[in-house]
């Protein structure tokens, strides 16, 4: 989970109150899938204020940490007056931690935008790719945009995207993925769209990690596969296997723009789903994900949402990716290794804002 500052303080960055603590759990591993889906189901449940207003004391409160614009010393890097932002759009970046013991910060592999666009009535979704190699504020150096979380956690890594890609973040969360599994199951699991290699990689992995004792565990045809929540978990998870890599018995082709594309595919899916849900099936899985949820977003925030949610389903899910096609290039010559490097910074920051708020 994240962790307190220095000073073991919790501190608000819109009121500058003390907020409560950060929930004492330890984290497993964790999926950005998850974090997504209880965003989404959050704006799915407006009438719980109705029934269940204390399901919001279950969520596990801090503050972001305001980085300085004189640690970002990089001459191309934006500073905070530089940034985009409309109050009609709302973006909450979410993360997924991989807690390690002994380190101050997790991990995160995988980090996506949620912009919630109120003028063109669109959910949009942005996944950064892990290795983007991107300016790192308070480090004088440039390293992976994921390098930024286990750093300093969500604070650095947001100033992280906001100096280098110019849009303003308004919010944040994080969540632990054993609730991904929990949700999908809750709702009976997930009808998804899979080729063989998708099936067949589920299937291994399922097997190789002692989770089943048959390696068909999938025994269905490609096409249309209901999946529960540990298959669908490790559908999000799948960007291909190297043959005699970690132990793998199998290769499959694949890399993490499948992984990301296919966490887009699988929120688009939950949120098409989520539409006809019964008030009841909502409360049930509000109610349950409080505890998995570490944010910024306060009280009088969550219930914002709740309130416009029957509005916010109705909108369009849209996605994107950073970086964008024909903007990049792998470079295998930096002293972090390889890394996707931006061609063109500015054209990538003139991107990210078209989509986000469509000019």
């Amino acid at each position: 989970m994240a962790k307190k500052n220095s000073e073991g303080r919790l501190v608000d960055i819109s009121s500058n109150t003390q907020v409560m603590k950060l929930y004492n759990k330890k984290g497993r591993a964790l999926r950005i899938v998850s974090l997504v889906l209880s965003i989404i189901f959050l704006l799915s449940g407006s009438a719980i204020l109705a029934y269940n207003y204390m399901f919001l004391d279950s969520f596990n409160y801090r503050a972001q940490k305001q980085i300085s614009d004189d640690q970002v010393k990089d001459p191309n890097s934006l500073k905070s007056n530089d940034l985009i932002s409309n109050d009609k759009v709302l973006n909450i970046m979410l993360f997924g931690e991989d807690d390690r013991e002994g380190e101050q910060y997790g991990r995160t592999d995988t980090m996506i935008l949620l912009s919630i666009d109120n003028i063109h009535k669109k959910l949009k979704l942005t996944s950064f790719q892990r290795d983007t190699y991107v300016y790192i504020p308070g480090t004088d150096s440039y390293n992976k945009i994921n390098a930024s979380y286990t750093m300093g956690g969500a604070d650095l890594s947001i100033k992280t995207i906001e100096s280098n890609f110019g849009i303003k973040i308004d919010k944040y969360a994080i969540v632990d993925f054993d609730g991904f599994k929990n949700i999908i199951d809750k709702l009976g699991g997930v009808e998804m769209e899979l080729t063989q290699d998708e099936i067949d990689y589920i299937n291994y992995q399922m097997y190789k990690n002692g989770q089943v004792d048959s390696r068909t565990t999938i025994t269905d045809p490609p096409g249309k596969v209901r999946l529960n929540g540990q298959e669908a978990l490790w559908y999000a998870r799948d960007r291909g296997l190297t043959k005699g890599e970690d132990g793998n018995e199998i290769g499959l082709q694949g890399d993490d723009w499948d992984r990301t594309s296919r966490q887009r595919k699988l929120l688009t899916t939950l949120v098409d789903d989520m539409r006809g849900k019964d008030l009841t099936t909502i409360i049930d899985i509000a109610t349950s994900i409080g505890p998995m949820i570490t944010t910024n977003l306060k009280k009088d925030d969550i219930t914002f949402l709740l309130t416009r949610s029957p509005k916010y389903l109705s909108y369009d899910v849209v996605q994107n990716y950073v970086p964008q096609q024909n903007l990049w290039y792998y470079n295998n010559d930096t002293p972090v290794g390889s890394v996707i490097a931006i061609t063109d910074m500015q054209a990538q920051r003139v991107a990210l804002k078209e989509f986000i708020y469509d000019n």
